[in-house]
């Protein structure tokens, strides 16, 4: 499997009607290496100022952002290049962040690499550790900032922590 640990900032709470302002990636395996960063132009005139705020980024900075429909013919290009085999799609916040890629996959490409399925980390762990009421948060290293890639990398950090020190079996690439 290749893991691929996905994050979204937006300005709204849903895929169409509001706008998925950026994204990032990363490819879990020993390195971390392998990234991906997309920042998406709006595609509604739509927008929840407090939604927005969070990705610090102001309405018209998002104005000037990519063409969608090019983003997410890159962003596929680069699950292609980095998969060896099939992408699985991992988030902290896979309802929120799932939607917005499954959504905009398939209204700008026609097809979603990673199928029709997500999977959350949160979950995982506290499948992993046998209760409910336990966060995987402490887990990662770099700063949950709001910034895409940085909040993936930490997510990703994380999930290499539960394969490694906790005895999570899962095949990374």
């Amino acid at each position: 499997m290749s893991v691929i640990i996905v994050d979204v900032e937006s300005d709204g709470t849903i895929p169409g009607d509001y706008s998925m302002i950026s994204f990032g990636a990363v490819l879990v395996d020993k390195q971390l290496d392998k990234t991906f960063y997309g920042k998406l132009k709006p595609i509604s005139d739509k927008w929840i100022p407090e939604a927005l705020a969070v990705s610090g980024f102001s309405r018209e900075e998002t104005l000037a952002f990519d063409d969608p429909k090019v983003v997410m013919l890159q962003f596929a290009d680069w699950i292609a290049e980095h998969s060896k085999s099939r992408p699985l799609f991992f988030s902290d916040n896979n309802g929120f962040d799932w939607q917005f890629i499954n959504w905009y996959f398939h209204h700008f490409t026609g097809n979603n690499p990673f199928g029709f399925s997500s999977n959350n980390i949160g979950s995982l762990y506290k499948g992993l550790v046998s209760d409910m009421f336990q966060n995987f948060k402490h887990l990662r290293k770099t700063k949950h900032t709001h910034h895409p890639v940085d909040d993936a990398m930490g997510n990703a950090e994380a999930l290499l922590y539960m394969k490694n020190e906790m005895g999570l079996k899962i095949s990374l690439n």
